[in-house]
């Protein structure tokens, strides 16, 4: 997966928009106002910052040498994912999943289940 292709995924989860509070670059992406995901780009590979479970940031940084602590980020909680190629695609895919579930079943009540009751719990909730 490429940076190209991790903005198209990030874009597919139900009511997730593209965002730019920093200039121009990067892109952050959210759902109803909370950030599940950044990209940026260094010397052409693309960096995503994904949100993960606390119990699994340390294993997915030892298990694959591209997962490194969250890039300005809360680290116990956040993960930078390289796009080098080392990491395979549906590893990448089910981490993005896990980041959007954790940041809609945070969001206040009203928001989560008019989510849920629109687009399903299958949908919210991949991981």
């Amino acid at each position: 997966m490429n940076g190209e292709q991790a903005r198209s995924y990030f874009l597919s989860f139900p009511e997730a928009v593209e965002d730019f509070p920093f200039g121009p670059e990067p892109p952050v992406f959210k759902v109803k106002k909370k950030m599940f995901g950044f990209l940026r780009f260094k010397e052409g590979i693309g960096y995503i910052n994904l949100k993960c479970k606390p119990d699994e940031v340390a294993v997915m940084r030892d298990i694959f040498e591209s997962v490194i602590p969250g890039y300005h980020m809360n680290k116990e909680h956040w993960n930078t994912v390289i796009l080098d190629g080392t990491m395979p695609e549906e590893e990448i895919k089910s981490m993005i999943d896990t980041s959007y579930s954790l940041v809609v079943q945070n969001l206040k009540k009203s928001d989560r289940l008019s989510l849920e009751i629109k687009y399903g719990k299958h949908k919210i909730y991949k991981s």
